[in-house]
């Protein structure tokens, strides 16, 4: 885990905090790229800013390939669907006896919609495509997106409520995934 060397981040300049919580981001990012096992203790150190980047990119790009007249309601769409979805699945994970804060939980589900916005800016730099083409593109995207997840939240969960645990995050991503190949 990255941390700087002064635990003090008050007289820091706002270029240098800029900075750190990018790396961290990257960081974040590299982890659900390669999910391992450690991979959990990743996320302790929450955060909300590469979960909304990652929304908003994802939300711009399906917005610009919207009719003119619905590209406000498609951005709206993206975005409750993210962050209402994973407040959602994180409070049944609570429900279900999960020892994950809260936030960490939407941390984890929002850094873990990056190969589906991978999805999302590919699809939307190749125009013309047909379902078929963007059929295997976005189920990679959903299968790596859920087994990231999985490698996070599965060990937050007891053992005899994973599944219960681990459904909802699938129909999550699957809502999303469907909303990047109707697009």
């Amino acid at each position: 885990m990255i941390e700087s060397e002064n635990p003090n981040t008050l007289d820091e300049p706002v270029v240098q905090t800029i900075l750190r919580d990018i790396k961290m981001i990257g960081f974040k990012l590299y982890h659900v790229i390669l999910p391992r096992g450690n991979a959990a203790n990743v996320l302790r150190d929450w955060d909300l800013w590469g979960p909304l980047i990652l929304c908003l990119i994802m939300a711009i790009f399906l917005s610009i390939s919207a009719v003119d007249e619905q590209k406000a309601l498609e951005f709206t769409i993206v975005f409750v669907v993210v962050w209402c979805g994973a407040a959602i699945v994180t409070v049944n994970g609570q429900l279900l006896g999960g020892n994950i804060s809260f936030f960490q939980s939407v941390c984890i589900l929002g850094y873990c919609i990056f190969p589906l916005t991978i999805a999302t800016i590919i699809i939307g730099v190749i125009q013309n495509q047909t379902i078929l083409l963007k059929l295997p593109i976005v189920g990679g995207a959903w299968f790596w997106s859920s087994f990231a997840s999985y490698g996070f939240l599965g060990s937050s969960v007891p053992e005899s409520r994973r599944l219960l645990a681990v459904y909802p995050v699938l129909l999550f991503y699957l809502v999303i995934a469907w909303l990047v190949v109707v697009q």
